[in-house]
């Protein structure tokens, strides 16, 4: 419900952006980021502006050259996307924040139930999202020659 303390939590207009995340959302997320890796060149960029950055695309719907210039350039933003899909980060996120809501609203941090319907069990019986994949990506062509191309090749 909206009450005087519950819209100053949500309150974001002392943010530069209305998807810039706060010093209490940052302390929240900031541990579940990768170390920098060893041997390599310090980080230079704050991960705080890639998350500022990334938030702000999700929120907005922009294309990603339309990032503003005060947010980390495009394509660093994007690497570090792609990094934190493959690296499993944005997955730590998402459970974190999951099990943060359930405790937040009395629950037990992961659920002892679920509910299954009919629509669920159809779409694990073919083989659910991981299939969708495999669907959706394209046809790799043979690199085993044609026999009609290896008949020619020896007429000849």
């Amino acid at each position: 419900m909206w009450t005087k303390k519950n819209r100053s939590c949500y309150n974001r207009d002392a943010l530069r952006y209305p998807s810039d995340l706060t010093d209490e959302e940052w302390a929240v997320l900031q541990p579940l980021f990768p170390p920098p890796k060893r041997g390599g060149r310090p980080r230079t960029i704050d991960e705080r502006e890639i998350m500022n950055g990334l938030l702000y695309i999700l929120s907005t719907g922009c294309q990603w050259r339309q990032i503003p210039k005060d947010l980390p350039p495009r394509g660093t933003i994007y690497d570090y996307l792609k990094r934190f899909e493959w690296d499993g980060t944005l997955v730590r996120i998402h459970h974190e924040l999951y099990m943060l809501c359930r405790e937040q609203a009395n629950r037990e941090a992961s659920p002892t139930a679920a509910i299954i319907d009919s629509q669920s069990v159809k779409s694990a019986e073919k083989g659910g999202p991981g299939s969708t994949r495999r669907a959706m990506t394209r046809a790799r062509k043979s690199k085993a020659k044609s026999a009609i191309s290896w008949s020619i090749h020896w007429a000849c």
